[in-house]
């Protein structure tokens, strides 16, 4: 049962990050970059793998010296989403990962020397197709713009991204991303809605520095949560202290819930009361369990009682609402059958099968 959003995306240009592109009305990409050491090419390559496996669409790359760089024509043999080489200061390291085969660079132009060599990188750069992000951080801004503004505003942030605009654009160069991120999610916010307002270059979000896997996740989800729904943003990273496989998690999890992309079944359940009757929390994980290998956009209701339970149910494609040590099993509306408790979670496989026979479910 797919669901249309109900947000307008802010129009952008499009721009091309190897077979994908991005901007316009085309999807918003789920990112995130490996944390291991890139001179390890072994253990960088296996985690690439878990991250596509996860659902990530474009995954960036440290490259902080020549090791780095020489796997990277390795690493671009190896994936199968595009690659974006994060460089700074060095644009000998950017000139090389083009040469790799690189998809895109995050790289400040401003950061690497004189206009000869932004000349030279934008000149490499487009010849080869190759885009670059411009990412502004709150916490390296130019030191003379935190003189300026004495702290690093949204306004300070917006400032540095369109000096680094104008170097590349001085060189015609226009295959541009930016992005402006801060810790705080109000100021982030902010110097998005600032920058949208100056430019239509697509946008790659995030909250910076978001931190550990509980707190950092709500962080995300508030602060990309407000600019998706405002139209912003093109291609987003939520950024967490730890595995980056759940930044991919997470980042899907926001776009389902706006309904601006559909990663497959979307289980609801209710939060319980003193009226649940069945334990509700280990059956609704038994459930996400059970849906999370489902590509089909279904939505799953696990409810606990008679007050919403059949209500919910009725909306979905497959739904319980239970009673005391029993479930009414809805599909598509219909009630079609009430099972003992003990039977809720195979009575629910046997009819997901009915409804997507096709595809693998989570426990297979």
């Amino acid at each position: 049962m797919e669901r249309k959003t109900m947000f307008i995306r802010r129009a952008t240009r499009e721009v091309r990050i190897g077979k994908l592109v991005i901007g316009g009305q085309n999807p918003i990409l789920v990112q995130s970059m490996t944390n291991t050491d890139t001179r390890d090419l072994h253990s960088t390559i296996e985690q690439m793998n878990r991250l596509t496996d996860a659902g990530c669409e474009i995954i960036r790359l440290a490259v902080p010296d020549r090791e780095a760089a020489a796997n990277l024509q390795a690493f671009v043999r190896a994936s199968a989403v595009p690659l974006v080489a994060d460089i700074h200061f060095d644009y000998q390291l950017a000139l090389t990962a083009i040469e790799a085969g690189i998809s895109k660079l995050r790289i400040n132009p401003g950061n690497i020397g004189g206009s000869d060599r932004v000349r030279l990188l934008a000149s490499k750069a487009k010849e080869r197709g190759v885009p670059i992000r411009i990412g502004v951080n709150a916490g390296s801004l130019e030191r003379e713009l935190l003189e300026k503004y004495q702290n690093p505003t949204p306004q300070a942030m917006v400032e540095s991204a369109l000096r680094h605009i104008e170097l590349l654009e001085a060189e015609n160069f226009t295959d541009i991303v930016v992005s402006l991120k801060a810790s705080s999610v109000p100021h982030t916010i902010e110097a998005y809605r600032l920058l949208s307002q100056k430019c239509d270059y697509p946008l790659h979000i995030g909250i910076t520095e978001a931190g550990t896997w509980f707190k950092g996740s709500i962080r995300s989800a508030v602060g990309l949560g407000i600019m998706l729904a405002e139209g912003l943003g093109d291609t987003l990273r939520v950024s967490l202290t730890g595995d980056p496989v759940r930044e991919v998690e997470v980042g899907k999890e926001i776009l389902q819930s706006l309904g601006l992309r559909s990663f497959g079944a979307t289980v609801v359940s209710c939060p319980t009361c003193g009226r649940c009757q069945v334990n509700l929390e280990p059956l609704a994980e038994k459930v996400e369990a059970l849906v999370s290998g489902i590509k089909t956009p279904l939505r799953i209701a696990v409810m606990g009682c008679a007050v919403n339970g059949p209500g919910e149910a009725r909306e979905a494609d497959l739904g319980v609402a239970c009673g005391k040590g029993e479930g009414l099993i809805f599909r598509r509306g219909e009630i079609i059958k009430k099972v003992p408790e003990a039977a809720i979670i195979d009575t629910l496989e046997e009819e997901l099968r009915q409804i997507a026979d096709s595809v693998r479910l989570g426990n297979e």
